[in-house]
């Protein structure tokens, strides 16, 4: 399965969605908090796969994207987004992102998302 690198600043969705990943097999190999930390763990983890919230300090999950597909082109990502954020989704989609997912996370959705862009 993917190993993947968790990015959300807020530590109860990290663990949410660690939980759904690690029960469908998946590595979790890094957690980060904000952008700039996971660009930092990116370039020492070399992650399948990267999930990546919108809205952070320090760094938003734009600017990591944008950060991370610069220095590593064929970098996975999957945004993690709040309701009412389309505009700043097709904008790291643009920038990047494979592909999203709405936050409260169902599971199902979470799961689709990873295999339909690992594979």
């Amino acid at each position: 399965m993917a190993k993947i690198l968790v990015v959300d600043d807020a530590k109860f969705m990290r663990l949410t969605l660690s939980n759904i990943l690690d029960k469908a097999n998946h590595e979790i190999i890094g957690v980060a908090e904000n952008g700039k930390e996971a660009i930092e763990l990116y370039r020492k983890l070399n992650p399948d796969l990267v999930t990546m919230d919108i809205t952070m300090p320090e760094m938003n999950g734009l600017d990591a994207v944008k950060g991370i597909k610069k220095e590593f082109p064929n970098a996975t990502i999957i945004m993690c987004s709040a309701m009412g954020q389309q505009k700043m989704v097709v904008e790291a989609i643009e920038a990047g992102a494979k592909d999203f997912i709405v936050k409260p996370f169902d599971e199902g959705r979470v799961l689709d998302a990873i295999n339909r862009v690992l594979s």
